[in-house]
């Protein structure tokens, strides 16, 4: 397994948190208790870019040969799973509960809670509600626009972390 660990003076890591492997954390990342973020398969990697909040219980891993990358501001919200090979793309939020696999999602798309998204690419700015399963092209390309109450919510949820980081790097 390589290990090649490198977490950014200005993030914060929960000490529950899990993270072995391969993996790169950026500038004011907020990674919340029982995350669990793996890159010890061989050739495997993640990187995790700035002002990105991985919430509570949210899993990333990749698999042996593949990367994850998540794109600045994104939100990774409780429990979700982002299972590599993958791409999150910038200020994306995925969901409660979601899963993404096998995929690649631009920038500004919105995962509703418990919803699954696996090998497919998702174009920039489209919502993804509640429940759903895109597993094809096809019904990646029939989702709608991300609505500005989506982008707004998330906005606001990385502003909210952010102000955890400095809170919770000012006690250590």
């Amino acid at each position: 397994m390589e290990r090649s660990l490198h977490i950014h003076r200005t993030a914060y890591v929960h000490p529950t948190a899990v993270i072995i492997g391969k993996i790169r954390i950026g500038r004011n990342v907020f990674v919340g208790p029982g995350a669990v973020i793996r890159a010890d398969e061989p050739g495997s990697s993640i990187v995790i870019k700035n002002n990105v909040n991985v919430q509570d219980r949210v899993v990333i891993h990749a698999l042996a040969g593949s990367s994850v990358i998540v794109g600045e501001s994104a939100s990774l919200s409780h429990a979700c799973i982002v299972h590599g090979p993958c791409k999150i793309g910038k200020k994306c939020f995925v969901g409660f509960g979601s899963v993404v696999f096998r995929s690649s999602l631009g920038g500004g798309v919105f995962i509703k809670s418990l919803s699954t998204v696996e090998g497919v690419k998702v174009p920039s700015d489209r919502l993804i509600p509640n429940n759903s399963a895109i597993t094809t092209q096809f019904e990646a390309g029939l989702l709608q626009p991300t609505r500005e109450e989506h982008k707004s919510f998330g906005r606001k949820v990385v502003k909210t972390n952010m102000m955890l980081v400095k809170g919770y790097k000012k006690e250590e």
